[in-house]
């Protein structure tokens, strides 16, 4: 929701008797990013490439470790290099950064944006479930899975330069990394505003100095360069196919943070990426693979760290400083994303509500959500002492990645056809040839199932389920709202007849039920037959963009007797803020008195019938126990304390 300073002061029209008060058609446009090309694109730095600008600590290194054995040969690593270069080429250059960030959903990027663009109807509507938004969830799952690892794989293979600094050091890496990671998520409270603006410079300084240690390495051997032809890949795939399609899942790792590119579009736009992405962070990547495939090519015995031993020994634990901050902002970036997929996911129908915490006056969309972070710590603090060696979760991670990516190229299609209005002849080939490249690193990564890729599928299973349960569930106790709620013609003659006193000032009535009288508001007239001069029946519907307009999200409709309809459309992006909703109708025209007003909403008693149930038992004590944990209305929706009426009732689904 906007801040009232925001919205436009006072426009609209009074409310008339049975008519409707919507705010003015005419609405500024959305300003997105409207700050200097270059502080946007050093934004994009720091918050955007941290994934994948880390990946060289650990990328080739697993890659040289899939070939099963300790001597790689010439061209071995030739066509290695070859490969990641090719793959960021084609995969980030070409799908993300020039295709896929096209397809935005009003400047907003990630699985769950996109899936919002393309699925046609409500995302939560119940019934069958969709295969597009089928495909959607599992993409968003994979990503949550996703989120656990890279926290734990970024910081781990930082922190393992210390045992090249000293090997008594090694002792001290995994509770080093879990100190690390402890304190990153303790400090989420206070939100990335004033430290975000030093996440740029420090990736700066981090993407010139891999690219200085790759050039100074390059010049020792410049023999790697000859991996600039991609037929040194093709030589390679060739000579063994069966290493070369294990080396093709490690070689996936230089691709990790290809999605967060998208995922994070919303923050500073489509251009500063890619002006970050071809002015720094391609060429000191691809540098910074060559000068460790140049490494290899030189010294063999280098397998084991070929990224720390790039450099001198007097600049080890300075690398490992520098190393180990990346590492940290790579996390940070990924963090604040999950806080982002778990609000679209709320505003979808998808995932039960959450405390939402502002951490910025002037950005939307730096946000905490306290059970998001503390159950996301829970889950890399676990991954670190299961898995304890970036090498060891190596075999955990593309697997999570590749599935979303390849989910990405499917639901682009979708937007090919009916966004960009390509003839699907033209579609077609497109999409084959990218989820042909999404299978072949899905599948080879695959192989690394009983390594460690059990992990993330168990973690993306398990969400999956929760929000399949959650968007079942939540859809059959609405519909059986609105079975037991009553039409609005014959809500206010009966009120009339039952209500025996209206007291006064203004009463806001929560409510699920669009279109009738709530089972709530019956209920509290049976028992208590009073109600107040001012009775709104408040509705929040979710929309499909990110942000509704501030012209397009009230709407109030005076019903008559007293009663008065209150309709709010927010998208994914925006947070419902009730006395703000009351504010903002009243510089429309609702003239109510917020000053003596009570909220009332339900408490919801869910059971599930002997008979004629459509949830099974398993997804109905999945969403059972979902619905008694999520974050109480008042909390969610910003009520005041002193100032809320539970009304309880029982709902049989």
């Amino acid at each position: 929701m906007d801040m009232p300073s925001s919205a436009p002061a006072g426009p609209g029209k009074l409310v008339a008797p049975s008519g409707a008060v919507h705010a003015p058609a005419e609405q500024p446009a959305y300003l997105h990013h409207t700050g200097s090309p270059l502080f946007l694109v050093l934004t994009a730095l720091g918050v955007v490439f941290g994934d994948i600008g880390t990946s060289p600590l650990y990328a080739f290194q697993v890659a040289l470790t899939g070939l099963g054995h300790p001597a790689p040969t010439p061209t071995e690593v030739l066509g290695i290099i070859s490969l990641i270069l090719w793959a960021l080429m084609a995969m980030v250059s070409l799908k993300y950064v020039i295709f896929v960030l096209r397809a935005d959903n009003e400047g907003e990027g990630g699985i769950l944006a996109l899936l919002a663009l393309v699925v046609s109807g409500k995302i939560d509507n119940g019934g069958r479930i969709p295969l597009l938004v089928l495909f959607g969830v599992i993409g968003a799952s994979l990503l949550y899975g996703d989120g656990v690892i890279t926290p734990a794989i970024s910081v781990l293979s930082a922190m393992e330069g210390l045992k090249l600094v000293a090997p008594g050091f090694e002792h001290f890496i995994v509770p080093a990394t879990l100190a690390i990671l402890i304190g990153l998520f303790v400090i989420q409270s206070y939100g990335t505003e004033r430290i975000g603006k030093l996440f740029g410079p420090v990736m700066v300084v981090w993407f010139v100095v891999i690219a200085l240690l790759g050039i100074s390495n390059i010049w020792l051997a410049p023999a790697i360069l000859q991996a600039v032809n991609p037929v040194e890949a093709v030589r390679f795939l060739i000579a063994d196919p069966q290493v070369a399609f294990v080396v093709i899942g490690a070689v996936f790792l230089a691709l990790t943070g290809g999605e967060a590119l998208y995922a994070d579009m919303g923050h500073v736009g489509a251009t500063a990426i890619r002006r970050a992405w071809f002015g720094l962070v391609l060429p000191a990547l691809v540098l910074n693979y060559f000068g460790q495939g140049a490494l290899i090519l030189s010294d063999p015995t280098a397998i084991d760290s070929p990224f720390y031993r790039l450099a001198p020994g007097w600049a080890l634990i300075p690398l490992v400083l520098l190393a180990t901050i990346a590492t940290i902002i790579a996390s940070q970036a990924l963090i604040s994303g999950v806080f982002s997929l778990t609000r679209q996911a709320m505003q979808l129908g998808l995932c039960p509500r959450a405390n939402i915490i502002s951490t910025s006056g002037e950005e939307a969309g730096q946000i905490y959500i306290p059970a998001a972070n503390w159950l996301l710590m829970a889950g890399t603090l676990c991954t670190v002492l299961l898995f304890r060696s970036s090498e060891n979760l190596a075999a955990a991670y593309g697997i999570a990645v590749s599935g979303t990516m390849l989910v990405t190229t499917i639901l682009l299609y979708r937007v090919a056809v009916t966004r960009w209005r390509w003839p699907p002849a033209a579609a077609i080939p497109f999409i084959v040839l990218f989820g042909a490249i999404d299978c072949t690193f899905l599948v080879s990564n695959s192989i690394k199932i009983a390594d460690g890729g059990w992990f993330p599928l168990i973690v993306g299973a398990a969400i999956a389920m929760l929000m399949l349960s959650w968007r079942k569930g939540s859809s059959e106790v609405r519909r059986q709202l609105h079975v037991m709620s009553m039409p609005l013609k014959e809500f206010l003659p009966w009120a009339d007849k039952e209500v025996i006193g209206r007291a006064p000032g203004l009463g806001v009535w929560l409510t699920k039920v669009e279109h009738g009288a709530s089972p709530m508001l019956l209920r509290h007239i049976e028992h208590n037959r009073v109600l107040h001069e001012k009775v709104a029946l408040l509705t929040f519907v979710s929309d499909r963009r990110p942000r509704v307009p501030f012209a397009e999200r009230h709407s109030v409709v005076r019903l008559g007797h007293g009663f008065f309809r209150i309709q709010v459309r927010l998208g994914f992006m925006q947070t419902p803020d009730i006395p703000l909703t009351l504010l903002n109708c009243n510089r429309l025209g609702f003239d109510a008195d917020l000053e003596h007003r009570n909220y009332y909403v339900a408490h919801e008693t869910i059971v599930r019938r002997a008979t004629g149930c459509s949830m099974g038992p398993i997804s109905f004590s999945i969403f059972s126990f979902l619905n008694r944990v999520s974050s109480r209305a008042p909390d969610f929706f910003k009520i005041p304390q002193d100032a809320i009426i539970e009304v309880g009732f029982r709902v049989e689904i």
